[in-house]
């Protein structure tokens, strides 16, 4: 007997492979994702400017990536004791204007030199929803989208659907910019399993569908496009609210977990998958707690990996297994 509806996903060509360069943006999705490409070793730079929802913070993110863009003091307001920038997550704002502008900088130009030699670009669209500035907002550029809502005053913005020809021209102009910074950059854009009931449910569905005729168009455009299922696999293949955390609207550890898996399976190599496990089992013995870590027996598990974690590492030069060997090493000598 079936309990949930599995298909079958189309494989990327080329696949993901340990040595490449990831670059991950949009949503808090993206980043559940991009923990754990990290534990697996994979070279990740994600959500240079934060959380990123909609296709124009994403697309106007990626913009300033590509001119490594200089963000100045105008750029800034100031509001709840701090200072911020609309174009970004709150992570990224200051007590100081400096502190907001030194973040933001220098972020912007490591992910500049960064996107230049990436090898994939994961880009996570959550909703189509545009919260767009009104005359009232601090530092107020009419129609400017807001990445982040900092908190401020409602009647600062105005709220606004994207339809699927909007998305579609943004996201096509901006494929075309990223194809002559980059021209061996491979796309795989998702869409978010996250609903935002904040809009209501009528509403998440419709912005939905905004992000998924968009992406879908393209990708049936453009030969290094591909579309990960993730919104499909925890909507239509799990479909069960036991896979959400208490809030009903962010996929559970268990659903994350089945999105992982979907997508190793359908974006990694055999090769990739194998070596994978074995960094997984090190990530295992390196976070062990022991009864007795004195015992000799311990000290034997212990020197038992590092022996593996040095073989590993002088096999592939490309992974960064530095901190795990200094702790084996050391925890012998306890």
């Amino acid at each position: 007997m079936k309990f949930h509806f599995e298909f079958d996903i189309k494989k990327l060509n080329p696949s993901i492979q340990l040595q490449h360069k990831l670059m991950l943006i949009g949503s808090c999705f993206t980043e559940n994702i991009g923990d754990k490409l990290s534990k697996h070793k994979f070279t990740v730079l994600e959500n240079p400017h934060g959380i990123l929802f909609n296709p124009v913070s994403v697309s106007e993110a990626l913009s300033d990536y590509i001119s490594n863009k200089v963000y100045t003091e105008s750029d800034l307001f100031y509001i709840n004791e701090s200072w911020h920038s609309w174009k970004h997550h709150s992570r990224f704002s200051g007590l100081t204007k400096a502190e907001s502008l030194h973040k933001i900088n220098t972020a912007i130009a490591t992910a500049h030199n960064y996107l230049k030699q990436a090898d994939h670009l994961v880009i996570t669209l959550g909703s189509a929803w545009l919260y767009t500035l009104t005359e009232k907002a601090a530092n107020s550029i009419p129609y400017a989208v807001a990445a982040n809502n900092h908190k401020a005053p409602s009647d600062w913005f105005q709220k606004k659907l994207m339809n699927p020809s909007e998305a579609i021209y943004l996201l096509n102009e901006l494929i075309k910019s990223l194809q002559v910074f980059n021209p061996k950059l491979t796309i795989i854009f998702t869409v978010s399993p996250v609903r935002h009931l904040r809009e209501g449910l009528v509403e998440n569905n419709r912005s939905k569908s905004v992000l998924i005729q968009a992406v879908h168009q393209l990708v049936d455009t453009y030969n290094h496009l591909y579309y990960f299922p993730a919104y499909e696999l925890v909507i239509d293949d799990l479909r069960d609210y036991r896979f959400y955390a208490e809030d009903l609207v962010h996929p559970n550890y268990q659903a994350t977990q089945y999105v992982w898996e979907k997508l190793v399976d359908a974006c990694m190599d055999e090769e990739t998958k194998s070596l994978m496990k074995e960094i997984a089992e090190i990530n295992l013995a390196y976070q062990h707690k022991p009864f007795n870590p004195s015992s000799e027996k311990h000290k034997q598990f212990l020197n038992s990996y590092l022996e593996k974690t040095k073989r590993l590492s002088d096999k592939f030069s490309y992974l960064d297994l530095a901190a795990e060997i200094n702790y084996f090493k050391t925890a012998t000598k306890d």
